[in-house]
């Protein structure tokens, strides 16, 4: 049974501030797959990075979304979770897709800590490149494309819930 809400998206995106009024809208249980990496790991995504590397929080990351086995959940992923075939099938497999898509001059807008905000990445790509390689992941794995630029978070709840209505 499908009944398991996945937002992907880029960092800044909004998939955990989304992801919690969308779970309250809806009556489920709202999971932040960063926050279950930092409490598994007992530090912060950059520490993680810092201490190792980016393929190693991939792993990581890949390790805590192949391990959530609920249902009735919104599930707020990494933006690095589409690295993962395994992690995206899992999620699929129990859950409906979201793709939470906004351009890039908006990220860039959103997000002011790039280079301490533990974004697994190679060193030195830039977010353009880091962008650019990951929206044709976040397409391929997306049953729900939706483009939220200009919409607040409320308003992204109901285009989500509206969305789910009609897949």
């Amino acid at each position: 049974m499908k009944d398991n809400i996945v937002l992907i998206g880029m960092p800044g995106a909004g998939k955990s501030t989304v992801g919690v009024l969308l779970a309250k809208a809806l009556g489920k249980n709202f999971v932040d797959s960063d926050v279950l990496i930092q409490v598994r790991e007992g530090k912060t995504l950059q520490q993680i990075m810092d201490e190792n590397d980016y393929l190693h929080l991939r792993q990581i990351e890949e390790a805590v979304l192949t391990d959530i086995d609920g249902h009735n959940l919104v599930i707020a992923t990494g933006g690095s979770a589409v690295y993962s075939d395994s992690a995206m099938t899992h999620l699929a497999d129990h859950g409906i897709i979201v793709y939470l898509d906004v351009p890039l001059h908006s990220l860039r807008q959103r997000i002011r800590d790039y280079d301490t905000r533990g974004i697994a990445r190679r060193p030195n790509q830039s977010f353009e490149e880091l962008f650019a390689e990951r929206t044709a992941l976040y397409s391929r794995y997306a049953e729900i494309i939706l483009h939220s630029e200009q919409h607040s978070p409320e308003e992204m709840v109901a285009a989500i819930a509206k969305a789910l209505a009609s897949h």
